[in-house]
């Protein structure tokens, strides 16, 4: 049993090769007809009843694969074996009706059975062809139009067939054919080989690429269990709700967010956006949320963790990758807003009863990007019914097909249409925006956001 049997690409070639060997076949068909059509009106010179008997014969085996290619599944990989079988027997029956027209003809089922690209059903077409050849080569010496260069009578009446005749028909004509044949054959099949082997690489790359595609999706899931999804995230906390998204422009992104308690008090949040995109920068991710979150919650502040992750993602980072990060630690009793920012976007706040506006902090440089670089913390307060808005670039850097920025000022303009939304509609509605702003554009990097909204704790 061949290795093809199983794979989808070997199998929708063969059923490829199917439907166009029945199209070749029909041709024939109708050649043959023709030549029936031609004998009446004495272009050749078989007797009628030959061609009577033999056009019918030869134009069913021709067609009967087409008639059969609504059981074709049914038939699964013996289906080939049957076109080739139809093949050989319609020309050998022509063969012995006409053998003077009809010597290329026996290329055809060679020329046919390369399209599988099967050596099984090649060297067994080949064997078949090359014996029904011969015995169609003989048989036309006694029946039909007959082979001038096999007989020396013009008319098979008049043939007289001597074995000596018969030796030299087989020795001079027969066996040279058929090593023709077999010439050509082999040239047929050198062509399909390099073919195959083209087919076989295309196997080994589709079933390298499905797993691979198999490895991305478990790396997605694993990528998207890291970060916190379960809203509400703090179903007994009503100080606050806090929502956010992340859309991966590739199967695993490098955008992160993050958000965790430290104590009781204190809620610390964080937006990042890596370097590139795909797996390096998915892995980098990794690192870079582990370090942030575990410098936090040793106690250090949203200055001293950018400082000590810098220089802890410095070493040994020959792949020169880097990370954007906003870091913030909220304090939950009274609103206060301790955050320091590594070259990240700026921040969106909206204070209760107004609209929406870029917070331009202090940036610093990107995490990774140099050791022992210093960052400032800043303080901002966060009042009841205010709502911070955190982002990355893949926000403000979507573009539509014209290659137009969808921009802060339409960010802005969205945020502020929703105002009045909780947190997740408010996430939703943004996205909701930029997929109308890009329409058919694709997505060219991630989509990360955030938002805190401060509530009344009292309030029912």
């Amino acid at each position: 049993m061949e290795k093809e049997q199983n794979n989808p690409i070997f199998l929708e070639n063969e059923k490829e090769a199917n439907h166009y060997s029945c199209r070749c076949l029909q041709v024939m068909g109708m050649i043959a007809a023709l030549a029936w059509v031609l004998n009446l009106l004495d272009v050749f010179i078989v007797p009628p009843m030959v061609m009577n008997v033999g056009m019918p014969v030869c134009i069913f085996s021709f067609l009967l694969p087409t008639l059969l290619r609504p059981r074709m599944a049914r038939l699964g990989g013996h289906f080939k074996y049957l076109v080739m079988g139809c093949c050989i027997l319609g020309i050998t029956v022509l063969s012995v009706a006409i053998p003077k027209h009809t010597v290329l003809a026996w290329i055809a089922p060679v020329l046919l059975s390369c399209h599988y690209y099967s050596r099984r059903l090649t060297a067994i077409t080949l064997a078949a062809s090359v014996v029904c050849l011969n015995a169609a080569g003989v048989a036309g010496m006694f029946v039909g139009e007959g082979d001038p260069n096999l007989i020396e009578a013009f008319h098979m009446a008049d043939a007289v067939i001597t074995p000596e005749i018969l030796r030299e028909a087989v020795l001079f004509f027969l066996l040279p054919r058929s090593a023709i044949l077999v010439g050509m054959a082999f040239v047929c099949i050198t062509v399909a080989k390099r073919t195959r082997s083209l087919l076989e690489k295309q196997a080994a790359d589709s079933a390298a690429r499905q797993r691979i595609e198999t490895e991305l999706s478990v790396a997605t899931q694993i990528q998207a269990d890291m970060l916190p999804r379960i809203f509400p995230a703090f179903p007994e906390r009503r100080e606050f709700d806090i929502y956010a998204s992340m859309t991966p422009a590739k199967e695993v992104g490098g955008d992160f967010y993050d958000f965790f308690l430290v104590d009781n008090d204190h809620l610390a949040m964080v937006i990042a956006d890596v370097s590139g995109k795909g797996v390096p920068a998915a892995l980098f991710m990794v690192i870079a949320k582990t370090l942030l979150k575990n410098a936090v919650q040793m106690g250090a502040s949203p200055k001293e963790a950018l400082e000590k992750v810098n220089n802890q993602l410095c070493e040994n980072n020959e792949a020169e990758m880097f990370v954007t990060v906003w870091l913030g630690i909220y304090e939950i009793p009274t609103g206060r807003l301790t955050a320091a920012n590594a070259g990240h976007e700026y921040p969106a706040i909206r204070r209760a009863g107004g609209q929406f506006e870029l917070f331009k902090d202090r940036h610093g440089f990107v995490l990774a990007g140099l050791e022992n670089a210093r960052y400032k913390e800043y303080e901002m307060e966060i009042g009841v019914g205010d709502t911070l808005f955190l982002y990355t670039d893949g926000v403000a850097e979507a573009t539509d097909g014209a290659n137009v920025l969808y921009g802060t000022d339409r960010m802005l303009a969205a945020l502020n249409q929703g105002q009045a939304l909780e947190p997740e509609a408010l996430l939703r509605h943004v996205k909701a925006d930029i997929d109308r702003f890009a329409g058919a554009a694709p997505q060219f990097d991630d989509i990360t956001m955030l938002a805190i909204q401060r509530k009344d704790a009292g309030a029912n």
